[in-house]
């Protein structure tokens, strides 16, 4: 054979040895994945936290409508014991168990008065449940027993094998969010070690004694800048300034707000989602990656916070 002609052939199946052996191995060790799927489980990433859920967050991320998981609804008959009925918001594109959070209305209202708020943290990968009490003239303490046995409810639940949220609930991971009354019934709670996570109160209105300077729950305060009903300057703010500075607590008063003002479903909702969202996600999902929206902006220079205080670094 030509002496050339046999160095041709000879290179030819070399490089069809390469050829098959690169594919072997591509088959045994496939390239990693440039879009993997975000965390959903209780996972940790890195020190982004145990429970991170979900995709990298970003101001528009927080601030769109609805976060990356889709939210369907199952109904609590208002026959139930200990509170009034009401409705569970929960996720259904993910799996593993979730913060559970309840979220109670004010005085002489009703579900429908801060039902926004579950759809709107459903959406981020908690199980939420929004509330009617037993009487809409029920005072502060009785909407904390209310918003605990709630929580006894969703945690139920979840235990239960025919529930449309069975096995999703962590029953360690729990918080409240309650407006006016509720809010007040809220920080109640909060002052019981052990019990919540978390706390959001939304205008809070509370006039019996509390001790609310015992609370080591992180509790972020929504105030009303002009709320005629639960004053900032008697009610919100010295209940923030009761929480020992120990604990993590944030106080956002809104601009021009009235009482109503953190109920979302109005001008304040962007505010309202990025904040809450990230409070619920630090605290109850430990997730560090939300921190940098409650700490480190100058958030007074937004338009709609008249006032901001923090413990930061949380």
């Amino acid at each position: 054979m030509d002496p050339s002609l046999k160095r041709a052939l000879g290179l030819v199946v070399a490089l069809t040895a390469a050829m098959l052996f690169s594919a072997s191995a591509s088959a045994q060790n496939p390239p990693p994945d440039d879009d993997p799927e975000p965390c959903q489980t209780d996972c940790d990433d890195g020190g982004n936290g145990g429970y991170t859920r979900g995709p990298d967050p970003t101001d528009s991320y927080l601030e769109a409508s609805s976060g990356p998981y889709n939210v369907a609804t199952s109904n609590v008959s208002s026959f139930v014991s200990g509170f009034g009925g009401g409705t569970i918001h929960y996720p259904t594109n993910t799996s593993g168990s979730m913060g559970g959070i309840v979220v109670i209305p004010g005085y002489v209202s009703y579900e429908s008065s801060i039902e926004w708020w579950g759809p709107r943290l459903a959406s981020h990968g908690f199980v939420v449940m929004t509330i009617d009490t037993n009487s809409i003239y029920d005072q502060p303490g009785s909407r904390k027993d209310q918003i605990d046995a709630a929580l006894d409810y969703l945690v139920g639940q979840s235990n239960a094998s025919s529930s449309a949220i069975s096995g999703m609930v962590d029953g360690d991971r729990l918080a409240a969010v309650g407006w006016s009354m509720g809010g007040g019934g809220t920080l109640q709670l909060a002052a019981e070690p052990g019990r919540l996570k978390a706390a959001m109160p939304l205008a809070p209105w509370n006039s019996s004694f509390n001790d609310f300077d015992e609370i080591q729950t992180p509790t972020l305060i929504f105030a009303c800048e002009s709320d005629a009903v639960a004053p900032v300057s008697s009610h919100a703010s010295p209940f923030y300034n009761d929480i020992p500075d120990a604990t993590d607590k944030a106080f956002f008063e809104m601009n021009n707000g009235s009482h109503t003002c953190a109920n979302g479903g109005n001008a304040y909702d962007e505010l309202l989602g990025k904040y809450g969202v990230s409070w619920m996600k630090l605290h109850l999902d430990e997730d560090q990656r939300y921190e940098q929206f409650l700490c480190g902006p100058n958030h007074e220079s937004e338009y709609q916070v008249s006032e901001y205080r923090g413990t930061c670094p949380y």
